[in-house]
């Protein structure tokens, strides 16, 4: 096992952690934890049930860590736990599709979607009108959306994720761009 674990892929640390290098764990948990917070605080309504979200899913890697396949991506892999565990939270919670969202997720934002003005407080204001867009996507487009922009999924991987086809996953998500877009537009 090399000295330098940072420079290993996801994959390869995963497949050393399963065989018991617990180091490999710890810079896959780096990589992949601000993503995959962002991921469950986006989509429930406080930052303590998405720790808690975050937390059970950091422990369904570990006590699932012997399903994982080499052949899948890691991150395709982590964020069907995360997505699974969600749904499973929301049936059991019968919670609505309540969000909250950051400035670091705005952070994450395409340049196509989020062209920062100069000013600073136009930028607050640019940040506070995607936050509000976001929260009004339908849960379907913004489930997506988020899957792409804080995960950093291909439609590919979403569409396997979340067992749709390529091409609803890929209008979904262009819907959600098309509305963001529109709520922004008069900000410009």
């Amino acid at each position: 096992m090399k000295d330098n674990l940072t420079d290993l892929t996801d994959a390869t640390l995963m497949t050393a952690y399963i065989k018991g290098h617990h180091r490999a764990f710890d810079v896959l948990y780096t990589r992949h934890k601000g993503g995959l917070y962002g991921y469950f605080l986006h989509q429930v309504s406080s930052p303590e049930i998405a720790q808690e979200l975050y937390q059970d899913c950091w422990l369904k890697v570990i006590k699932n860590r012997h399903q994982y396949k080499p052949k899948a991506q890691f991150n395709t892999w982590l964020y069907t736990l995360a997505h699974h565990h969600l749904v499973d939270w929301y049936r059991k919670n019968q919670h609505r599709q309540k969000i909250t969202t950051d400035d670091a997720m705005v952070e994450t934002m395409s340049a196509s979607i989020l062209e920062m003005p100069e000013n600073e407080f136009q930028q607050q204001q640019m940040k506070k009108a995607l936050n509000q867009a976001i929260k009004s996507l339908p849960l379907d487009q913004r489930n997506i959306f988020l899957l792409h922009q804080q995960a950093h999924l291909s439609v590919v991987q979403i569409a396997q994720l979340i067992g749709e086809k390529k091409e609803t996953v890929k209008s979904r998500y262009r819907y959600a761009i098309n509305k963001l877009r529109r709520a922004l537009e008069g900000l410009k």
